[in-house]
């Protein structure tokens, strides 16, 4: 793991988790997929949902990995999260499945390889969890058809890849191996609602382990 990388998350963990028993005995591997770029809200994100889905996922014994597009740092004013990989470098063959926080992708990014790298993990029989933000990666990547999902119900009619879709609330929506939720860190502030990702990434997990 990336020494700057393993210094954001400890931070992260202390910030967002801080009295977590040891961690159990590893039992896979999960790919976490991050954006590029840097927003002003990057600090927050990270620490309340990175960090929290980060912290969740190793305590439950998975290794996290973390990939984006070009694989380059994301730093913000107090945290930095450099990335294990690039998009192109991941062999969905070496994961147990996927996780995508809200800041994985702005909804508006086509990102073919993400499409690809989710349509292969899903016909494989591995879960793919995604939070809002990057729940239209889901649509994108054809693996919503005939399935609910979540999503802020009355942001949907600005995205045109939710239209005709079955939405199923704001909280956490699973499909067989298809998981998503709606209320990022940032959208339960701007909302007044409740956060979902401690919920997601329960549900993952969940998924992960078979039960």
């Amino acid at each position: 793991m990336n020494w700057s990388r393993l210094c954001t998350l400890v931070g992260l963990v202390s910030l967002a988790l801080p009295s977590l028993q040891p961690a159990s005995a590893q039992t896979g591997k999960v790919l976490l997929i991050a954006k590029d770029g840097e927003s002003a809200d990057l600090d927050y994100m990270l620490t309340h949902e990175v960090g929290v889905m980060t912290s969740m996922l190793e305590e439950a014994g998975f290794e996290v990995v973390v990939a984006s597009p070009s694989g380059q740092s994301l730093a913000g004013e107090e945290h930095t999260l450099t990335p294990d990989l690039s998009l192109a470098e991941v062999s969905t063959g070496d994961f147990d499945g996927i996780i995508m926080p809200c800041m994985a992708m702005e909804e508006e990014a086509q990102v073919p390889a993400l499409e690809a790298l989710i349509k292969e993990t899903v016909a494989a029989g591995k879960p793919v969890a995604a939070q809002l933000g990057s729940v239209v990666q889901l649509a994108r990547a054809g693996v919503l058809d005939g399935k609910k999902f979540a999503y802020v119900e009355e942001w949907i009619p600005n995205v045109p890849e939710l239209a005709g879709l079955d939405y199923g609330g704001p909280g956490v929506v699973e499909e067989g191996n298809v998981i998503s939720s709606g209320v990022c860190p940032w959208a339960a502030q701007a909302l007044d609602a409740e956060d979902t990702t401690t919920a997601l990434t329960s549900a993952f997990i969940g998924r992960l382990k078979g039960e």
